[in-house]
């Protein structure tokens, strides 16, 4: 399986390459908008993007792949299996089966008489221990990818992940820049295998020498990841870039009376959501500042869809599929813009791309 060189002797701090300077930029046109994709991060939950996705491929691109359309994918956890298999030239179809077929498998339901009281003893031993075994993600992932790499990607990808031997943020890119030489070799099933490792829904994800968990820690909403990496990797103005950001599912977390009252540890045990929910309202602002809210079109899924847990798969299948369809229709005309020409192939300076010059800027 893919861990099998978990022993290996810890590489170098990856932070320890950043280059000093600016990062120099590549030319853009001036008449070429510059399209990102970015998908947010929330277990099962990623039905509901890819349900939005496959439906625009089917209104919009003629049933070819969403991934087409967009000069960069960010996506993170769920978010970033979607964003791998867009970049790889699939369309969204092909990862909302994955989740579909695959679901029950990853994430087993709980059910039968006592399921309230199941479902209790699951979420008090998750205070121990992790709830899933990676392995049937890992088996689907590889039946989707199988043994392609990252430096196969046809678009620009920024997948983040978190690094646990130096307790680093870690973006996966693809060499769509002369400085990425490092992601290229990676699997894209083990990129998404270390973008998806939820905290203690998965135990940490290992591979030669390195350990990951998921990058939802510190960017569930990777919108300002993918804007960063265009501003700082081309030369393309501000108000040329288009952003659409699809949620998982966002709710406000009011403080609580506990919270208000009390103060304790106990009343903000779930102080997590609360950070999560801020860092993405915090990154759709910032994005908005930096090239125009007009330019960000933020899709979410209603309260119902947004309320479920992560790993509710029944729920999910359930329901989200027609909230994405729902979503889909009600925002064709807002997004119809952004899929009316297909955007160039990305660039590649290493990698088996990366070897035909015809792929440099």
């Amino acid at each position: 399986m893919t861990q099998a060189n978990d022993l290996t002797k810890p590489p170098e701090r990856r932070s320890a390459g950043v280059i000093a300077g600016l990062r120099q930029p590549l030319p853009w046109p001036t008449d070429r908008p510059f399209r990102i994709l970015s998908i947010d991060g929330g277990g099962i939950k990623g039905i509901f993007p890819a349900s939005v996705l496959t439906a625009f491929e089917r209104e919009l691109c003629g049933g070819a792949s969403a991934g087409r359309y967009f000069d960069l994918i960010a996506g993170t956890s769920t978010g970033g299996i979607i964003a791998l298999g867009l970049g790889l030239g699939m369309p969204a179809s092909r990862i909302l089966e994955l989740y579909m077929a695959n679901g029950e498998a990853i994430f087993p339901p709980v059910t039968g008489p006592f399921r309230r009281l199941k479902r209790a003893w699951l979420s008090t031993r998750r205070l121990l221990r992790y709830s899933y075994e990676r392995e049937p993600l890992e088996v689907a992932l590889e039946t989707v990818f199988g043994d392609r790499l990252l430096g196969e990607s046809e678009r620009r990808l920024c997948i983040p992940s978190f690094e646990g031997n130096y307790g680093e943020v870690q973006v996966f890119k693809t060499p769509h820049h002369p400085d990425f030489r490092l992601d290229w070799r990676e699997k894209v099933v083990d990129v998404a295998l270390a973008t998806a490792a939820a905290p203690s829904f998965f135990k940490v994800f290992r591979n030669q020498g390195r350990v990951f968990a998921d990058g939802g820690v510190w960017a569930n909403n990777p919108i300002m990841i993918g804007l960063v990496d265009a501003l700082s990797t081309t030369d393309v103005a501000r108000r040329n870039i288009h952003i659409l950001s699809i949620s998982c599912g966002d709710l406000d977390v009011p403080f609580s009376g506990g919270q208000l009252g009390a103060g304790g540890l106990i009343h903000w045990r779930e102080i997590i959501k609360s950070a999560m929910h801020l860092a993405s309202q915090n990154a759709t602002g910032q994005a908005g500042l930096l090239i125009g809210r007009d330019q960000v079109i933020r899709l979410e899924p209603s309260a119902d869809g947004a309320r479920l847990e992560m790993d509710d798969v029944l729920s999910a299948k359930t329901l989200l599929p027609s909230l994405g369809e729902t979503v889909a229709s009600q925002s064709l005309e807002k997004v119809r813009h952004l899929f009316e020409t297909e955007a160039d192939l990305s660039p590649a300076y290493h990698g088996p791309r990366g070897a035909d010059p015809a792929y440099r800027v």
